[in-house]
């Protein structure tokens, strides 16, 4: 039977309130984008053997794959709203609080559907290896031979196509989501990048979007000043050579500007703001629908 409409408008309320009382946007952002990031168009078989937004990361060994580090915690602070609105799939509630982290914090609404169904068990969980790396390798390769199929290469923007190309998506769709790095910290003990904390992140003041100071937990280095607000500031501090050097500017982030494909739409976003919304939320509904089968099948708009 089919998610109401009632549930999922449950689901979102508490799933605001969660983000408002604890800040915790980013890593919402991140476990929804995990969750549907390990799709390959290219694999047969029964769904969800392509992976995809299926809810598959609640399970191990998937949530203890390297590049999830961290991301248990996310779904531990989203395990009360699943309890109290169990007719709405982990898929959904993933993908759902992913897109409202964005809107709160200012970014563009984004066209969501619900009625994801969630696979089943570990047995559906995706291999280790489908996932980006920000940086290469001690063999000077980004990227590996694990996964679906390798994303191994020599160079960021060879390995960031492999990754996304292998989703389906294309170069204005990987500018695009680069962008969401303008949104949350990178934290030395998860991903291995970044500063222990910054003169950003050590607790000095940060504002929402709503105007209100947030409480937060210092630690990390942000790409942007104001990490907690979504908006195309991104843009404007990757090719700037005079940007504080305690934010972060990572290998794949840099590419965007200097690879010839990436660069139209990496400076079209830095230009316009609205342009950058534009992109970034037909990207964000595209990346959250992957893989995913729905009930009904054409989904419930919210």
């Amino acid at each position: 039977m089919p998610v109401s409409k009632e549930a999922l408008s449950s689901a979102k309320e508490m799933i605001d309130a969660l983000i408002l009382e604890k800040n915790c946007g980013p890593i919402m952002v991140r476990v929804g984008w995990h969750d549907s990031g390990t799709f390959d168009k290219n694999v047969s078989g029964a769904w969800p053997s392509a992976g995809g937004a299926v809810g598959s990361i609640r399970f191990d060994p998937e949530i203890t794959h390297g590049a999830n580090a961290g991301l248990v915690n996310a779904i531990k602070l989203l395990e009360p709203i699943k309890e109290a609105n169990p007719d709405v799939s982990y898929a959904d509630i993933f993908q759902m609080a992913s897109a409202r982290s964005i809107e709160l914090a200012g970014g563009p609404r984004i066209d969501m559907k619900y009625g994801r169904i969630d696979s089943n068990g570990p047995e559906n969980c995706s291999k280790e290896g489908n996932l980006p790396d920000a940086e290469p390798g001690s063999n000077g390769m980004y990227g590996g031979p694990g996964g679906s199929a390798s994303t191994e290469d020599s160079t960021a923007a060879g390995h960031l196509r492999k990754v996304f190309y292998r989703m389906g998506l294309n170069d204005e769709e990987i500018v695009a989501l680069s962008g969401a790095h303008t949104f949350g910290r990178a934290y030395k003990n998860r991903s291995g990048l970044g500063a222990e904390k910054t003169k950003f992140t050590d607790g000095s003041k940060q504002m929402r979007a709503d105007g209100i100071e947030a409480k937060y937990t210092p630690g990390g280095s942000s790409w942007t000043e104001n990490f907690l607000i979504f908006d195309n500031s991104y843009y404007k501090v990757i090719p700037d050579e005079s940007a504080d050097p305690e934010l972060l500017k990572l290998s794949t982030d840099k590419v965007v500007f200097t690879d010839d494909g990436f660069r139209p739409f990496a400076e079209k976003f830095r230009d316009s703001q609205d342009a950058f919304f534009e992109s970034y939320a037909k990207a964000h509904k595209k990346l959250s629908e992957l893989g995913s089968n729905f009930d009904p099948s054409e989904g419930i708009s919210m």
